[in-house]
């Protein structure tokens, strides 16, 4: 494996323990669990929606399965052209956090539905990084 492929494996690992986290410890206010949002233990009072809220974070796990398992095929299986090819294509994919979510979580933290309070910049900073490591990995390949 190239070197330079270490910073995609991170990636992968952490999605791993994010998918693991929002099928079996959804409500977890780690690993980006949706705990961190009030509105989580809210929908706990009304069965219908909770039921509901579950179903989009489960969905969101089986997401992350399908880009998880795809990504890791191209990075063991493809060539180097297509490995940067990867990378970038989910560097705009992940870019796509900032036009409809980073808003959304943006507002839900300044209006006090985030706990801890902030965490919407650390986890627009965190995807940011990740987003110019994976960069840097596709012009080292």
């Amino acid at each position: 494996m190239h070197v330079a492929l270490l910073i995609p494996a991170v990636f992968l690992l952490l999605e791993a323990a994010n998918v693991l986290t929002l099928y079996f410890a959804p409500g977890h206010k780690r690993a980006n669990g949706v705990g961190v949002f009030a509105a989580w233990d809210r929908s706990k009072d009304d069965p219908d929606l909770h039921r509901f809220v579950s179903y989009l974070v489960y969905w969101v796990a089986g997401t992350k399965v399908i880009f998880i398992a795809l990504l890791t095929t191209i990075l063991l299986l493809g060539d180097a052209r297509l490995q940067r090819v990867a990378l970038l294509a989910s560097v705009g994919a992940i870019a796509t956090f900032y036009w409809k979510l980073f808003p959304l979580i943006r507002r839900m933290d300044r209006d006090g539905q985030i706990n801890p309070q902030g965490y919407s910049t650390v986890l627009g900073v965190m995807i940011a990084a990740f987003m110019l490591a994976l960069l840097a990995s596709a012009a080292l390949l």
